[in-house]
């Protein structure tokens, strides 16, 4: 480890280096700043009133509220955070196997179907940030409306509020396309590729301060809580990491090359496979979709047909989340989904890679394994066996907040709680912060070693 990061003494020497370091702080402290803008015509002190029931830190709501830095329930213009993106990215990517045109275009031409991959993704982020803005504000103003608090934002398609709900969805997508820009401006002239991925760090690490002041505000139980919560990010991290880094490496031969009239030998190599695949976006995927029926629940909670009203509270109270132990039906789909999502989208992905063919091409062969067709099926099924304990850890993950609030109150700890939030981070929040974390840590890394600084060279 020491000789890993003893040249990190030199990074700021290079000015190219410190010029995107620089430029990486700043935009995200501009997302920061802008991020506190909140939606025109917001009703503060029906907000306010919202933001200290226990309603608005449940479930979904608390989910995202911690991924996207407390923007959520501040109904910041940046609310939405780049998820519609990742949305749009991951239907996308799911369309590629189910429409032959779409997987013929990627296969032929690989940058120009990621190009082509990278311009429809804007393009359809901008419908899905103007339906994850209905979404948003039909489920606030219904659960502030149930609260007894009245509608956060007017919205509605009368007479009287076409024209302020139709500022507020403008409003609210032009807020998720800048947070995109911002992103791609970090990627571009920042610290390379990492700048969506910043963004949403950025959201988690300005939350921790104020679930660490909510988990502190108990005097009874506040150091018990503390040391409970550290043991926990140190063994979540320690099993991320230990996850995150889980590789199967599959042995490949490769052919010899011609040097004149000699022939080399065939050279042995390894064809990684990752454990974790899909990365943290069966959590998203998941949540979101538990979360769709709890949004189509919100627009029948007001209505005059009490079995109508009756069922669609009991599906938004259900679907919401929140981590009593009478949530389990809640926890239990979310982890089964994960899990399940965690297997379709790792199959989804690996059969875009086409490696079967890609190593027949090269004239690799996996040894006693036929070539092409028979290739593909026995690395499917050994990317299938090991995906499984990475879904398994996934789906823990994901219901993480909930088997500790169950083991808090097992304890017969009172403000478990206010504790939520801290258990987010270490759960589904960590996975993200550990792998934006390593991932740039190694994008820094290469760029020091194209700007010389090669630790085997550097002068002790």
């Amino acid at each position: 480890m020491k000789s890993s990061f003893s040249g990190w003494r030199y990074l700021w020497k290079s000015e190219d280096i410190r010029r995107k370091l620089l430029i990486t702080f700043f935009i995200l402290a501009l997302y920061r700043v802008c991020a506190d803008v909140p939606v025109p015509g917001i009703n503060f002190v029906a907000l306010k009133a919202f933001r200290a029931s226990a309603a608005s830190s449940a479930g979904f709501l608390g989910f995202l509220d911690l991924l996207s830095g407390g923007t959520v329930t501040n109904f910041s213009l940046l609310s939405m955070g780049v998820y519609p993106y990742i949305t749009a990215q991951i239907i996308l990517q799911l369309l590629i196997p189910i429409i032959p045109a779409l997987q013929r275009r990627m296969q032929e031409d690989p940058r120009e179907g990621q190009k082509w991959m990278e311009r429809w993704t804007y393009f359809l982020a901008v419908p899905m940030a103007a339906l994850s803005a209905v979404g948003q504000i039909n489920i606030f103003n219904s659960l502030s409306i149930q609260a007894q608090q009245g509608a956060i934002v007017p919205f509605g398609f009368s007479s009287d509020l076409w024209l302020p709900s139709l500022t507020i969805l403008l409003v609210m997508t032009a807020g998720t396309m800048f947070a995109i820009w911002l992103g791609e401006l970090i990627s571009e002239y920042g610290i390379r590729g990492q700048g969506l991925s910043l963004v949403i760090f950025a959201g988690i690490v300005a939350r921790m301060p104020a679930s660490l002041y909510g988990m502190m505000s108990d005097q009874q139980d506040r150091w018990f809580l503390l040391i409970f919560t550290i043991i926990v990010i140190v063994a979540t991290i320690y099993a991320i990491v230990f996850i995150q880094q889980g590789r199967r490496n599959v042995p490949v031969m490769y052919p010899g090359r011609r040097m004149g009239n000699r022939m080399s030998m065939p050279v042995k190599g390894t064809l990684p496979l990752m454990v974790n695949l899909a990365g943290m976006i069966p959590l998203i995927f998941a949540s979101a979709i538990l979360q769709f029926p709890a949004i189509i629940a919100s627009y029948f909670t007001q209505s005059a047909n009490a079995g109508i009203k009756a069922f669609a509270l009991s599906v938004q109270n259900t679907l919401g989340g929140g981590t009593g132990s009478s949530n389990w039906v809640y926890w239990l789909l979310y982890f089964l989904m994960v899990v399940s999502f965690t297997f379709f989208y790792t199959s989804v992905l690996f059969e875009q890679q086409n490696y079967g063919d890609n190593l027949k091409k090269q004239g690799a062969q996996i040894p006693g394994v036929h070539a092409g067709e028979a290739t593909q099926k026995y690395l499917n099924k050994v990317q299938g066996r090991i995906t499984f304990p990475g879904a398994f850890f996934l789906g823990v993950v994901a219901a993480l907040p909930f088997l500790l609030s169950l083991l808090l109150k097992a304890f017969g700890i009172g403000q478990a709680s206010s504790s939520t939030g801290l258990f987010l981070i270490s759960s589904a929040g960590l996975l993200i912060v550990v792998g934006v974390v390593r991932d740039t840590f190694l994008n820094i890394e290469a760029e020091m070693k194209l700007h010389g600084y090669q630790d085997s060279l550097l002068v002790r």
